[in-house]
């Protein structure tokens, strides 16, 4: 009994571990890609918000198709050797090194530092998700994968609230006062003209990506490398060939991966290009930018919390097919608002600034379409993580969250460069965001007709 006891609390004490990582991953997408940094790249870095656009677009372009050429092929060989740990920390070292770099991103300097810096630091980023969301199905049953799934999600996003708020409360300063959200100097003497406020979420995301994912190496178990990496390589590229041969067999999966492809690549341009819109349209500066990505982080906890209960219950499939209904109509409703506008003019909103933050109707209509997409912007991700779990048996787990990542990227560089594309030929960034809202359709579509695997009674019984 003392022996089941203690398998049981190593066994949850590994899951947590595992879950821990998102926590330790989520404040770079949530503070360097989405509110802080991107926001100060597009509006300090450069001279005008269009062109800061375009250069971020381009740059997640970049990050987008190197990524798809190469997680397929890393996937297929962490089945081959086995081990992912070591997969991760060596790219936690490059993405670690790449975050403190962007402390250097000065406004005036040349934008090829912190381009690079955001394309390492993304790549490293990305392949250790393939390598830590491959441990997934080894670790908890079928029917608990979409609950553990959006579980992990939702602690992520805390995670990156939480490094939010640090950011806000002590580091942010206002550019007019020189003071952050509760009247104090930045700590460390951070002068927000020099845009030191938002250079800074670099390495304070470098560091808490290297204190949280240490329990998960530690605690998670990992299986044993079988082959030298000359070997793995070999068998890995030949197992991937194998896979891609089998899309008749294994149409379902397929379906699926073709659907995420598209829906992703407008997830993906929410992600990276949703806030800098934003600062563009309204000119928010760092403690805007902040607080709003607080109220979507808010939501998003609380979509996560939910849709894993939906899942469990559901499927992973009904939890994504929601959720893109609700991103469709909510992109639309923040690319459709304008100063004294929304809905494309259709309704007509007063123009005075009432004072404070968010202080005109329109920012406060932004807002709240903001809050429909914070509420599934995580689950559409979580559950799609869990859909493909249930869909792929343990042993294929690496190549076919590799081949997740692909569908994820593969036409990733899409979204971004036809959002940065529309942009600068139009002279318009509603009209480049616009543009987004197709990939979410057409990924939905695709969707309806993909079969989805039926989770086992017996484990349903469980």
């Amino acid at each position: 009994m003392n022996d089941l006891s203690t398998t049981q609390d190593s066994n949850r004490r590994g899951i947590f571990s595992w879950m821990l990582f998102d926590w330790a991953a989520q404040p770079f997408f949530t503070v360097v890609l989405t509110f802080i940094f991107g926001p100060y790249f597009v509006s300090r870095l450069v001279d005008d918000p269009v062109s800061g656009q375009a250069a971020w677009g381009y740059t997640v372009t970049i990050s987008g198709f190197l990524i798809a050429l190469l997680s397929p092929v890393l996937g297929s060989i962490a089945d081959a050797s086995g081990a992912r740990k070591k997969w991760i920390g060596f790219f936690a070292i490059i993405q670690i090194s790449a975050l403190g770099l962007l402390w250097f991103a000065v406004p005036g300097a040349s934008l090829v530092l912190p381009m690079l810096c955001i394309v390492m630091a993304t790549i490293a980023a990305e392949f250790s998700i393939v390598f830590n969301d491959s441990m997934l199905p080894r670790l908890v049953s079928q029917r608990e994968i979409g609950r553990v799934s959006n579980m992990a999600w939702g602690l992520g996003y805390i995670g990156g609230l939480l490094v939010l708020f640090i950011v806000l409360l002590f580091l942010a300063g206002s550019p007019g006062t020189g003071k952050t959200l509760i009247g104090v100097a930045p700590w460390f003497g951070l002068d927000p003209a020099l845009g030191e406020d938002a250079r800074a979420t670099g390495p304070l995301s470098a560091i808490w990506y290297l204190l949280f994912i240490i329990p998960m190496f530690l605690f998670t178990p990992d299986t044993q490398s079988n082959l030298p990496l000359k070997s793995a390589v070999k068998a890995g590229l030949h197992e991937l060939a194998s896979t891609l041969r089998q899309f008749r067999q294994r149409s379902a999966v397929f379906k699926f991966l073709l659907a995420r492809m598209v829906y992703q690549d407008g997830v993906n341009g929410l992600l990276a290009l949703g806030g800098v819109f934003a600062a563009g349209l309204f000119g928010w500066e760092t403690i805007e930018m902040g607080v709003y990505g607080i109220l979507l982080l808010v939501a998003s906890i609380f979509g996560c919390y939910f849709a894993g209960k939906i899942d469990s219950r559901l499927g992973s499939k009904t939890v994504v097919i929601i959720s893109l209904v609700v991103l469709i109509f909510a992109t639309l409703g923040i690319v459709s608002t304008g100063q004294g506008f929304t809905l494309f003019g259709a309704m007509n909103l007063p123009v005075q600034d009432n004072g404070g933050l968010f202080g005109t109707a329109s920012e406060k209509v932004y807002i709240l379409f903001g809050l429909f997409i914070g509420l599934v912007f995580g689950p559409v991700q979580a559950s799609s993580r869990s859909y493909l779990a249930r869909s792929v048996s343990t042993e294929e787990a690496g190549r076919f969250f590799g081949l997740y990542a692909l569908s994820g990227r593969a036409t990733s560089f899409l979204a971004p460069m036809t959002v940065a594309s529309l942009t600068i030929l139009t002279d318009s960034a509603r009209i480049g965001m616009c543009a987004l809202i197709v990939f979410l359709v057409v990924g939905f579509l695709i969707l309806l007709v993909a079969p989805y695997p039926a989770i086992d009674k017996a484990e349903q019984a469980v």
